[in-house]
């Protein structure tokens, strides 16, 4: 599969409360409602939460950039999949016509989006862990961006070699459930996606997404401390910290033909 990461900021003359109205109950059964004529697998809005947790994350880091409003995700089947939407009139009216909505609530120039390959790392069985309103899941999104003096594809290979498994072997401690790394592609189809929303602000280098109970999230114990330092000093080695931003968020599902 293949997928689309759209970060999203709120246009500045929009309550967070207005924002989110908006785009859960307008946009999003818009977005559904196209969804065929875009070949679209899976659609889930990532609504952010207004946890201290957010700031006590970065401050760890030694700050980070600001958190997004949200994040719109959206599965296909495959890259053929998407561009034949594309090539369609169907296609090309049905993402016409989500622009012109998106620019209704949405911050466009400073809302990235790019195309990433999942890599999962932890996985429950079944695969479909969901961090909804009314469960007691949380979902942690780390948008990152590489260390200058690294290149990106160099960047995820440690990410990917090095510092999943550092992740992996101390989930159980971490009160980790599921742990998935989703990679940048570096693909043309980016540029014309960004071209249709004037999107200013640069991409990122991919986005770890993790899923805890809440429950145990704030539950502090010396193994969760020490797996915490431990994820922290080896993150420092590939990731800028303060080109990176993470929160903490739930989920809204509204396509899933998987």
């Amino acid at each position: 599969m293949i997928r689309i990461t759209f970060l999203l900021r709120r246009k500045p003359d929009l309550s967070a409360e207005a924002f989110t109205d908006y785009w859960l109950n307008e946009h999003g059964p818009l977005v559904a409602s196209h969804a065929r004529h875009l070949n679209m697998l899976r659609y889930v809005q990532v609504h952010t939460l207004g946890d201290p947790a957010n700031d006590a994350m970065a401050k760890a880091r030694g700050g980070m950039e600001p958190v997004y409003d949200g994040v719109a995700e959206v599965w296909f089947e495959n890259r053929e999949a998407l561009t034949a939407a594309m090539e369609t009139d169907a296609g090309r009216k049905a993402g016409a016509a989500l622009v012109e909505d998106e620019a209704r609530f949405i911050d466009l120039p400073r809302s990235p989006l790019w195309l990433g390959c999942e890599h999962p790392q932890v996985n429950p069985v079944p695969e479909n862990l969901v961090a909804s309103p009314r469960s007691g899941l949380v979902k942690l999104y780390f948008p990152l961006r590489n260390r200058q003096e690294l290149a990106e594809a160099d960047m995820q290979r440690y990410w990917y070699t090095n510092h999943g498994p550092i992740i992996r072997r101390q989930a159980a401690a971490s009160g980790i459930q599921r742990y998935v790394q989703v990679h940048r592609i570096d693909d043309p189809l980016e540029a014309a996606l960004r071209e249709a929303r004037g999107t200013q602000e640069p991409a990122y280098s991919g986005h770890a997404e993790l899923w805890f109970d809440r429950a145990v999230l704030g539950v502090s114990t010396p193994e969760r401390v020490e797996a915490n330092r431990r994820a922290i000093e080896d993150e420092a080695k590939f990731i800028d910290f303060a080109r990176s931003t993470m929160w903490l968020a739930k989920e809204h599902v509204f396509v899933d033909h998987r």
